[in-house]
């Protein structure tokens, strides 16, 4: 089969070259699967669990700046990187369990977007499921999603930024925040909140994603010299946007531990989350709560979309074309099999949980990979990695190994 580059006929992942790639994992910082991991661990452990997402967002960061490498050096995303240099069947298991990852972020992106049409209207959460599903196919396969997008973003990023200024309105115990940020803790039942933080974090479907989009702007590969800038240019980037979502993240788990932790209160739905927006909007917050949770699943299930066609687009060599019917299948594989499993779930919240947990699960597949293929000479040339980065990155799929054995020792506890 030929190989085919990349062309400039990118459809709904045009637009992200105009507001940076790295915005777009940023936004994934505030889906529904987030704030529902955060909610969680900030209500049953107050602030002891804040060190899981300054290890996520460490991780995020060198994960994101590598993956990104490799489509600006090869002009080849990560699934069509793997197709091309891994021989299968591994490299069909490996995509399909990236497919799996995919399918979950689509459950939980559409799962808070239905929540929300539920607070808003009253429609039962499979019926906004299924609206929801057909919009965003509606809408990526027409690429008419470009036009709202930015909006979308900037909507979604001011009630991100409106959780940091209520650090300002709450009593904040931040000589143990500092103690948390650093020190590794686990308290008794947190291993399930703890890898769904992290899995909520750093998404293995944002790692195949960010480097497709790289591809939107359409570098010149055989230059040196404009390589080297792009990679500057792209690190710059992502730390700038990797760091807005770290505070972002923080600033949820802290005010749902004042909220929640502090007075003893049990949180068994999103729908609670509303009430950490209370000292900042009054008797209006949960209707802007559950607006600013509608817009974070549709545009985080737009994305999750884009993802699940980059993906398989990639298993066939095929960059993300929305005009191909392989990129459309991808689309309609994720979002419909989430869509379908969603009409069998009992408790929405465990749910959004469990969701992110799976890509926990999956993410040390998905961080060895991108060590094997950064790290060849063969893929990469004179930009491979280095004996560092390599052990570094090789720590940090270590890491997630681990913290999963742990999960799984949990559950026969």
């Amino acid at each position: 089969m030929t190989l085919k580059k990349h062309s400039p006929r990118l459809g709904a992942l045009e637009i992200l070259k105009y507001i940076g790639p790295g915005l777009l994992v940023t936004v994934g910082f505030i889906d529904p699967g987030n704030w529902a991991s955060n909610l969680s661990a900030g209500a049953d452990f107050g602030y002891a669990l804040l060190w899981v997402v300054s290890l996520s967002t460490v991780m995020l960061i060198i994960l994101q700046h590598n993956v990104a490498h490799l489509g600006i050096v090869t002009g080849f995303c990560l699934s069509e990187a793997t197709s091309l240099h891994v021989k299968a069947p591994y490299s069909t298991l490996i995509l399909s369990s990236v497919m799996v990852a995919s399918i979950s972020t689509s459950l939980a992106e559409i799962l808070g977007a239905s929540i929300a049409l539920n607070m808003i209207f009253a429609i039962p959460v499979p019926v906004a499921a299924a609206l929801v599903t057909i919009f965003v196919v509606v809408m990526l396969f027409t690429n008419t999603y470009k036009a709202v997008e930015k909006g979308i973003v900037a909507l979604v990023s001011i009630i991100g930024l409106s959780f940091l200024y209520e650090l300002s309105l709450t009593t904040v115990e931040w000589d143990q925040v500092f103690v948390s940020w650093v020190t590794p803790s686990f308290p008794d039942g947190s291993m399930l909140i703890i890898m769904s933080v992290l899995g909520a974090v750093v998404m293995p479907h944002n790692l195949f994603l960010h480097s497709e989009i790289i591809q939107t702007r359409q570098w010149n590969l055989e230059d040196g010299a404009v390589i080297r800038k792009q990679l500057r240019f792209e690190f710059l980037d992502t730390l700038f946007s990797m760091l807005v979502g770290w505070a972002i993240n923080s600033a949820m788990i802290i005010l749902a531990a004042a909220s929640f932790f502090n007075a003893k209160i049990p949180v068994v739905d999103l729908t609670q989350a509303q009430k950490l927006l209370a000292p900042l909007l009054g008797e209006h917050s949960a209707f802007v709560f559950a607006v600013a949770l509608l817009l974070a699943g549709v545009s985080s299930t737009m994305t999750s979309g884009m993802a699940a066609g980059s993906i398989f687009a990639g298993m066939f060599r095929e960059p993300y074309d929305v005009k191909d019917s392989h990129t459309r299948i991808g689309i309609v594989i994720s979002l419909v099999c989430a869509l379908l499993v969603i009409l069998f779930i009992s408790n929405p919240f465990q749910g959004l949980i469990i969701s992110q947990m799976i890509l926990s699960v999956q993410l040390p597949v998905t961080i060895f990979l991108q060590v094997y293929l950064t790290s060849s000479a063969k893929v990469m040339g004179e930009y491979r990695n280095g004996p560092l980065l390599i052990v570094t990155l090789v720590v940090l799929g270590t890491i997630v190994s681990a913290l999963n054995v742990l999960l799984l020792i949990s559950f026969f506890r």
